[in-house]
């Protein structure tokens, strides 16, 4: 058990109001960790006022439910903020979580910035929503697990795993997610909400796999413009799920995304297998995983910049390394 586990249960006990917080542009993960997190406690505390308090939303995961009302600045001074899923403070969608009396952060990110008072980083962990499960493990004979708290945990357990595919994922991972399971949840419905595509969705994918470029040494990339996403019918965040279109290419072991926004910037998402690619997003506005990391560029030189530092990085990692695929 992380030292700092049981301090954050005495200061959930201590406080009579949470407010939960999560990083912006939410993926299932931090959808899944905040929400899951924050039912559990009601569960447990029905006496206490519990918020998730956030200031953007993923249509992606709609089908997990919305969120609460958004409070009044002196809601906050009392409370005890937790913010999940969140490397850093930049990067934490709802920015009145500094008027909380205390704050908690509890993150399976690579640590590059303390902000709280409190903090429960373990950045081997497949998800946050597996410290959840974690969380509930070690104190289970006080918390109250529910149907629905373990829905949200477990997709988020599935999302961020790459359905249990990625390293990170151990056996102490799939014993969580069979505590989890346990509540019996309708891994069904999840999955389909998670992963039927409509007609459009595969036409996309299909022009992805038409149009995306490889490098000399194996970086595989492809450029989404404004029109192409105006073309598809695209949000910024389906816009971003084509990296995964190019994740099962023989002897590409980097896939990067750069997503054309409306004000200059050019959102960056980088997956790899086996080489790290977290160092290399630090160095364009960004960070994550060692082998999923997000960054921003502001002009198409810089983009491509960041493609000839993969393709350097894959050249280096093919030289030293042998076995990859």
């Amino acid at each position: 058990m992380h030292e700092n586990m049981k301090i954050i249960l005495e200061k959930i006990k201590e406080y009579d109001k949470i407010i939960i917080f999560r990083h912006f542009r939410p993926d299932g993960d931090a959808i899944g960790s905040t929400k899951g997190f924050a039912t559990l406690l009601r569960n447990t505390y029905p006496e206490k006022k519990i918020y998730l308090q956030n200031n953007d939303f993923s249509q992606y995961l709609a089908f997990l439910g919305g969120e609460d009302e958004l409070l009044p600045d002196e809601e906050y001074a009392d409370a005890l903020g937790i913010v999940l899923d969140t490397a850093t403070q930049k990067r934490i969608s709802n920015q009145k979580f500094s008027l909380c009396k205390e704050l908690v952060k509890i993150d399976h990110h690579i640590p590059v910035e303390s902000y709280a008072t409190y903090e429960w980083v373990e950045e081997h962990r497949s998800s946050t929503c597996e410290m959840v499960a974690a969380f509930y493990e070690a104190f289970q004979d006080e918390l109250k697990m529910s149907k629905e708290a373990a829905t949200y945990i477990y997709t988020g357990m599935v999302t961020d795993s790459g359905r249990f595919r990625f390293r990170e994922v151990s056996g102490e991972t799939m014993r969580l997610a069979g505590l989890i399971l346990d509540q019996g949840i309708d891994t069904e419905n999840i999955y389909a909400n998670l992963y039927l595509e409509d007609v459009e969705s595969l036409r996309f994918e299909s022009y992805v796999h038409r149009k995306m470029k490889i490098s000399e040494s194996g970086v595989v990339s492809m450029f989404v413009t404004k029109k192409m996403k105006k073309k598809f019918n695209l949000s910024n965040e389906d816009a971003s799920a084509c990296v995964s279109f190019m994740d099962s290419i023989k002897g590409s072991l980097i896939w990067i995304a750069f997503i054309e926004g409306d004000n200059g910037e050019i959102r960056v998402r980088l997956r790899s297998r086996f080489v790290t690619v977290s160092e290399l997003a630090e160095r364009y506005h960004g960070g994550g995983h060692a082998c999923a990391a997000g960054a921003t560029v502001y002009s198409k030189a810089e983009a491509k910049a960041l493609l000839a530092e993969a393709d350097a990085l894959l050249r280096e990692y093919k030289e030293k390394n042998e076995g990859w695929l």
